[in-house]
């Protein structure tokens, strides 16, 4: 159990009655860094001077310093003294330990029914496991707390120790310090009575959502349809009932431990059905987007549930292959300076034969996009020419702006390869200069011609130039250089060229 001292000014108003006899709302944002923030409202009925209040009807996940209690119409003063937030609702050895070094009955089966044995409880194993401290002080604690948690009951029956139950624990009542679920406890002061609809909000764990993108592709072109899925994950312990919801997306910096989403396939197809309105809103909020479900819904404790947020038919994309020949051996060489790679004549010689398939979409209006993507997966299909459709590949994007462009890898081209051979390689220590000349081959075993990047790394110097090449070629960085091919059908296409080092 936490218990935190938050002394805070709050204003709330008072309405009449008939708001009490209403089920309150709760509104969540949902940030896709696995928390969220609740805000709820929270009738008060105080008496002037001290009250005591509790509410139940909170996460399992509260953090409790985020906590804010306010009146949104800021027309009557109330003041926590101190709050107190109790996680460890009761169980079996919650209450074992509550009633250590008294007797209780045991209910034991045997053949003749069921037998009640009187055992005095003189250690109940019992250890709490709290979300919060663990978090807070680490191994050492969660170690001991493990430690603790793997000691045994020890009851005494007939004057004899036993390290187990002997049955199971009757116990006759609850004690006064037992609670049935997660509770906060507030002293709240006023200066005169009545009843306040106050609005009450918190920052709690075990909530997340994430984006999923589903891209169906016809048979034969490069027009696709985009179905979006925005898929939220309850596991805080609390369901939400008619909430209104929002889902935060960005790189908002929040200090928690990593906790994973629960990824959730889901496959839809598009269709030409006519809908009433975006079930998804979005807008620039801060730093960040907002996306606003119009509707409210039920979301359940320990529930996933989706809904579509984006749909477009007809969006152009791209398919690019790609070659990037070099294979380097990131462990050999993690570390390694200019000098060091320069003077190892077996860097950068072993080839990787496999290209890339890359796919290409630019989110604007005018493709028919336009709405800023979150980050999320995207699952990539074709149809066959039996109107089936068939997984091709899936990968990540990031969040990703309007009007800026999408490019994802799916995978290696089967009857496409690549080959890359060092034909010379010279240093000059005494000059400072290196020379450096490589052929690479392009294979196309496809019945149709292929346009495939072939992409160098000059990896030698920070000074180079190209002394000569077969291709043309451009400039994409300071060390890299990519040469546009055509490939023919069942053809080859051959690129040499030399690199001049110098420094």
């Amino acid at each position: 159990m936490i218990a935190r001292l938050v002394c805070v000014f709050v204003c709330v108003s008072i309405l009449p009655g008939s708001l009490f006899a209403q089920s309150p709302q709760s509104s969540l944002t949902i940030y896709n860094e696995n928390f969220a923030v609740v805000r709820q409202d929270l009738p008060l009925d105080l008496k002037s001077g001290e009250n005591q209040v509790n509410v139940n009807d909170i996460t399992m996940h509260l953090e409790p310093d985020s906590v804010i209690l306010r009146d949104p119409t800021g027309k009557h003063a109330v003041q926590v003294l101190e709050q107190n937030y109790r996680a460890d609702p009761i169980s079996e050895s919650l209450l074992l330990s509550l009633y250590e070094s008294k007797t209780i009955d045991f209910e034991v089966a045997t053949p003749q029914g069921t037998q009640i044995v009187k055992g005095k409880i003189i250690r109940s194993g019992y250890a709490p496991h709290d979300y919060f401290a663990m978090n807070r002080y680490g191994q050492e604690y969660d170690q001991g707390q493990t430690a603790a948690a793997a000691a045994q009951p020890i009851i005494e029956v007939n004057g004899q120790l036993r390290f187990s139950l002997p049955g199971t624990p009757v116990f006759p009542s609850l004690t006064d310090d037992t609670i049935l679920k997660p509770r906060l406890e507030w002293t709240l002061a006023t200066d005169r009575a009545g009843k306040f609809p106050a609005e009450f909000s918190y920052v709690t764990g075990g909530m997340s959502w994430q984006a999923d993108y589903n891209i169906v592709a016809p048979e034969k072109g490069a027009l696709v349809d985009i179905v979006g899925w925005v898929t939220m994950d309850n596991q805080s312990g609390k369901t939400f009932e008619n909430a209104r919801i929002k889902l935060m997306a960005g790189d908002v910096n929040k200090i928690q431990p990593g906790m994973n989403g629960r990824a959730f396939t889901q496959m839809a197809m598009v269709s030409g059905a006519v809908m009433v309105g975006p079930p998804v809103t979005e807008k620039a909020f801060d730093e960040y987007h907002l996306y606003t479900l119009e509707r409210t819904t039920t979301l359940r404790d320990r529930e996933t549930k989706q809904v579509e947020f984006i749909r477009a038919a007809g969006v152009g994309t791209k398919q690019i292959y790609i070659y990037d020949g070099v294979k380097i051996d990131a462990n050999r060489y993690n570390g390694w300076n200019w000098d060091s790679i320069r003077n190892d004549h077996s860097y950068g010689t072993e080839s990787n034969p496999k290209i890339w398939v890359m796919r290409e979409f630019l989110n604007s209006q005018a493709n028919h996009l336009g709405m800023p993507l979150p980050k999320g997966r995207v699952r990539f299909y074709r149809r066959n020419d039996d109107g089936q459709i068939e997984f091709t590949g899936e990968n990540v994007i990031d969040h990703t702006p309007r009007d800026e462009t999408v490019r994802i890898y799916t995978g290696n081209a089967f009857d496409l390869t690549g080959e890359r051979v060092r034909t010379n390689y010279d240093v000059d220590d005494g000059k400072s200069t290196a020379t450096e000349s490589l052929e690479i081959k392009v294979r196309n075993h496809k019945k149709e011609p292929v346009d495939v990047r072939v992409v160098e790394h000059l990896y030698r110097a920070l000074t180079w130039d190209i002394a000569s090449s077969s291709a043309d070629y451009k400039k994409t960085d300071a060390h890299t250089i990519e040469f546009p091919v055509t490939i023919a059908p069942d053809g080859e296409k051959t690129i040499t060229y030399t690199a001049h080092y110098t420094w």
